[in-house]
């Protein structure tokens, strides 16, 4: 899995809208698979399914969805190795915004939601 600095300095060399979405499908299919030892979450709230897998502070997430799944993968990148008091300290959502990424409200929606699942727990 990649940095989201990685992930940040990747998309920032992408004008094209469609290219930068076909961009985060791709972060989505580098996913780690998720340990058996994991505790996984539905993420209530995203239209597509959704879960937020955590193994102490290693994070990963699965979704049926390519695109969500990318949206996911850029999330995990956040928060991945942090713990949930570092976590709430991040403001997800601004940093995901600094991507600049052309997302349809229902996946804005979704990604809320995981925000929201991150920031409680």
């Amino acid at each position: 899995m990649m940095s989201f600095d990685e992930i940040k300095r990747v998309l920032s060399l992408i004008d094209n809208p469609v290219e930068k979405l076909e961009m985060v499908m791709d972060f989505g299919k580098r996913l780690e698979p998720v340990p058996e030892n994991a505790t996984c979450t539905e993420i209530v709230g995203c239209t597509s399914f959704v879960e937020i897998c955590r193994a102490g502070n290693r994070f990963f997430a699965r979704a049926d969805s390519a695109i969500v799944r990318g949206v996911a993968a850029i999330v995990i990148s956040i928060v991945d190795g942090k713990t949930p008091q570092q976590i709430k300290s991040i403001d997800i959502i601004s940093e995901f915004q600094s991507l600049d990424l052309n997302l349809g409200a229902s996946r804005l929606n979704g990604l809320n939601s995981m925000v929201r699942f991150l920031h409680d727990l």
